[in-house]
């Protein structure tokens, strides 16, 4: 298992990133989403609350130039499922799987980003808890080395994931020109039993130039109930 400080602090352009995990006590549920930016429209961002779920909107309106990619819907909750994504695949997956289709059914509906030439993944995830008991799931769809013409599809399935532990899955595998897709598992790191200390650790280790905003979600697993935060660099 590897720090998540560690490894944050190790790559300065992770992109976007999900983890997704499990308390040491085993009683809560711990997901995290983030996104960074390069340019001033990526940068030109804040997470708000959306019901249940939370949504990115432009901090600075008249600044905004091309939403396509970057406005969405990172986090919906259908049901007993928590849905956590990197793109506007999350309206995907809660559109199909209320339609009784599941998280890999769903995402074959789906390929990388058209974002030339970083083909950036498509990054996913899904928690299911229900009656005490928890799984999680997480996908990657990409570019096969930055050919455009052929699609790499991966789904990783945590059946009562281990306590303590989380996965951690991000879109690159740092900064670059085009900018390398993440390769490989999810990486096994480390979880806080609390959200705020959590909160705190993952965004101080988060590149102070190119963090622009982060999500933090812990569930009870008996009860379902959840606590959240949400931090923006635009205040």
């Amino acid at each position: 298992m590897e720090s998540i400080e560690k490894v944050l602090k190790g790559n300065a352009y992770p992109g976007r990133g999900i983890i997704l995990g499990r308390t040491s006590d085993g009683s809560k549920a711990v997901a995290a989403y983030f996104i960074m930016g390069r340019s001033e429209n990526s940068r030109n961002r804040v997470f708000v609350e959306d019901g249940e779920g939370i949504r990115t909107q432009a901090f600075d309106e008249s600044k905004l130039e091309d939403p396509s990619l970057i406005i969405y819907a990172p986090v919906r909750v259908l049901g007993n499922k928590t849905i956590v994504t990197n793109g506007d695949q999350t309206d995907t997956i809660y559109e199909l799987m209320d339609k009784q289709q599941t998280f890999e059914q769903a995402l074959r509906t789906r390929t990388y980003e058209p974002d030339k030439p970083n083909y950036t993944p498509r990054i996913s995830g899904i928690m299911h808890i229900d009656k005490g008991e928890y799984n999680f799931a997480m996908s990657i769809l990409k570019s096969d080395d930055g050919d455009p013409d052929s699609t790499n599809r991966f789904t990783f399935a945590y059946e009562n994931p281990k306590k303590g532990c989380g996965r951690f899955i991000h879109t690159y595998v740092g900064d670059g020109n085009p900018l390398p897709s993440f390769a490989g598992e999810p990486q096994l790191v480390d979880v806080a039993d609390d959200i705020d200390t959590y909160t705190d650790l993952l965004w101080n280790s988060l590149n102070e130039d190119n963090k622009v905003s982060l999500f933090v979600r812990y569930i009870d697993i008996k009860t379902g109930k959840f606590e959240s935060r949400i931090v923006n660099k635009n205040k």
